[in-house]
Parts: structure tokens; C-alpha cells; sequence
């Protein structure tokens, strides 16, 4: 359906149709994804409780990767749903608002995953190159800020992206993925003169959040410099910072992987390719990061092996 120039409201329902090649095997993917969903609430929710029963993880690193796996959580339940019961439907549609919140939902939650990576490689750079000052400066006051931090700027910064979204007239309503995503909906619009400002501050936000990869860049050079010189703090570095990197790469990855198909990607790809590459950051790092933390830090690999041996006997 097309909407002239002269529409001053919104459509009131979306179209999908990133779902057009899969509909022959829409229940085989809807069993997938439904298992794979559970997985991923599981394993987060599992490692939150852990650390929140357990005084022993009460400290700061424990402590952000609670955020850390409450934000996988966030993310991948503002698409799974929507996803599964688009599975189902005999029409894969989504209203404007719904649009809006959802695309959202998914900026925020991979900001978010930067902002707290960032916070994170903040805290190993203290506790390995300035343990003198690490229990004096982190906290818990300036542990909740921290959090704060990274929960609240990427919530503030696309609320205000999305606002400037709904503020356009859009002449279209056929939207080429299996979920919203801002730009996506920003090139809807029906005159580019008025996305300018979306593209500002699209671009200023990806500034911002290149710079938390240089700090994370920065604190890295740090903790590599300390660590070749002292054999325990080498083994801190791989016991603590071995995952958190392992975290940052597949994430960065991911994203950047999305963005730049996003922007210049080709039409001429497989659907089902281009949903995938669409909802990696969706599908990866949710499991793998609290697998990777819980196997890697010794705290939580003995409280998980622990409950296993005692449930066997």
C-alpha cells in the first residue's frame, strides 16, 4: 500500500515482509527459535539469581554482569515474541507504536551491551593496574552510578531518536525486515529534507559510541602493559578480562557486521541470509556471553559445578 505525499498521520500497521521465504517452514523455525529462546531467559536468569543469592558475588564485577545478562534479557524479548507469533500468523503485521517501541528495544539494547562493556573494562582496568585505589574508588555509590550510566544514556539518547521518528509523514508501510528497526523506518519517510536531523543524530550517537570503543581500546593497551610485567596480574588478565574481551569482539562484530549491510548491503542476498545477518546480535551474544562468564570466572564455574554435584548425589 502507498501513501502520497500528502498523509499527514502514519500508517497505523506496518508490513514485514522479511517473512516471505521462510513461510514453508515457518513451524520447523518457530520450534527452533521457541527452544532456543528459552535457552537464552534460562541461562541469563540463572546466572542473575546466582549472583544475587550468593554475598560472595556481591562485588563489582559480578555485579555488572547481572546488568550485563538483565540486558540480554530486555533485548531479545523485545524481538522473540513478536517473532514467534509472526510465525504463526497468516499476516506478519505490526502497528506504528509498536514499531516505534520495538525499534527502541533494539537500539537501546545493543547500546546498552557497549555501555556496560565499557563500564566493565573500566573496572579491570582499576582492579589490575590500580588495585591500591580500586576498593576506595569502586564504591557501591559509585558502582550504582556506573550502572546508572549505562543503563539511562542509550534509554535517554534513542528516546529522543525515536521522538524525532515519529515527528515524520511516511509514505510507505513495507518494512523489509522481521522486526523495526529506526532507520529502517526513518527511510519510509516521504521527503529526505525531513530525516536531516535524524541523520545528525544518527551519526553523533555512533560517534559517541565509537568512543567508548577507543576507551575500551585504551584501558585494554593499559591492562596488557601491566599484566606482561607481573605473573599474578597476567593471571587476573585471563581470568577476568579473556571473557570480557571474548564478549566485546563477538559483539562488535556482530553490530558492525549489521550496520554496514544496513547502510550499503545488497537486496540481491538471499531472504533468509539477510535475516540472519539482521538478528545475529540477537541470536550470538545472548547465549554466548553468560556461557562464556560462567565457565571462565572461577567463583561461578565452582558455585555452578558445586549445585550440579549435589544434585547427582
Amino acid at each position: 500500500m502507498f501513501w502520497g505525499p500528502w498523509l499527514l498521520s502514519p500508517p497505523l500497521m506496518f508490513t514485514l515482509s522479511g517473512f516471505n521465504e521462510t513461510m514453508n517452514i515457518r513451524l520447523t523455525i518457530f520450534s527452533l527459535t521457541l527452544m532456543y529462546y528459552c535457552m537464552i531467559i534460562l541461562i541469563n536468569v540463572s546466572l542473575i539469581v546466582l549472583i544475587v543469592l550468593d554475598e560472595n558475588l556481591h562485588e563489582p564485577m559480578y555485579i555488572l554482569l547481572s546488568s550485563f545478562c538483565i540486558n540480554e534479557i530486555y533485548g531479545t524479548t523485545g524481538f522473540y515474541p513478536k517473532f514467534l507469533l509472526d510465525l504463526l500468523s497468516s499476516s506478519q503485521e505490526i502497528s506504528y507504536e509498536g514499531c516505534l517501541l520495538q525499534a527502541f528495544i533494539m537500539y537501546s539494547f545493543a547500546c546498552c551491551d557497549l555501555s556496560i562493556l565499557a563500564v566493565m573494562a573500566f573496572d579491570r582496568y582499576l582492579a589490575i593496574c590500580r588495585p591500591l585505589h580500586y576498593h576506595s574508588f569502586m564504591t557501591k555509590r559509585r558502582l550504582s552510578q556506573l550502572v546508572c550510566f549505562s543503563w539511562l544514556t542509550p534509554l535517554c539518547i534513542f528516546s529522543i531518536s525515536i521522538l524525532l521518528t515519529s515527528r515524520l509523514t511516511l509514505c510507505r508501510s513495507k518494512i523489509e525486515k522481521v522486526f523495526c528497526v529506526n532507520w529502517v523506518i526513518v527511510k519510509l519517510a516521504c521527503s529526505d529534507t525531513d530525516t536531516l536531523l535524524n541523520s545528525v543524530v544518527s551519526y553523533a550517537t555512533i560517534i559517541m559510541y565509537i568512543s567508548h570503543g577507543f576507551f575500551i581500546m585504551w584501558t585494554y593497551m593499559h591492562l596488557i602493559k601491566t599484566s606482561v610485567t607481573s605473573k599474578e596480574d597476567r593471571a587476573k588478565f585471563m581470568q577476568t578480562c579473556v571473557p570480557h574481551l571474548t564478549s566485546l569482539i563477538t559483539f562488535l562484530i556482530v553490530i558492525l557486521f549489521d550496520l554496514m549491510y544496513m547502510r550499503f548491503g545488497s537486496a540481491d542476498l538471499p531472504q533468509s541470509l539477510q535475516n540472519f545477518i539482521a538478528i545475529e546480535f540477537l541470536v550470538i551474544p545472548p547465549v554466548m556471553n553468560p556461557l562464556i562468564y560462567g565457565f571462565k570466572l572461577t567463583k561461578i564455574r565452582n558455585k555452578i559445578l558445586s549445585f550440579v554435584y549435589r544434585k547427582q548425589k
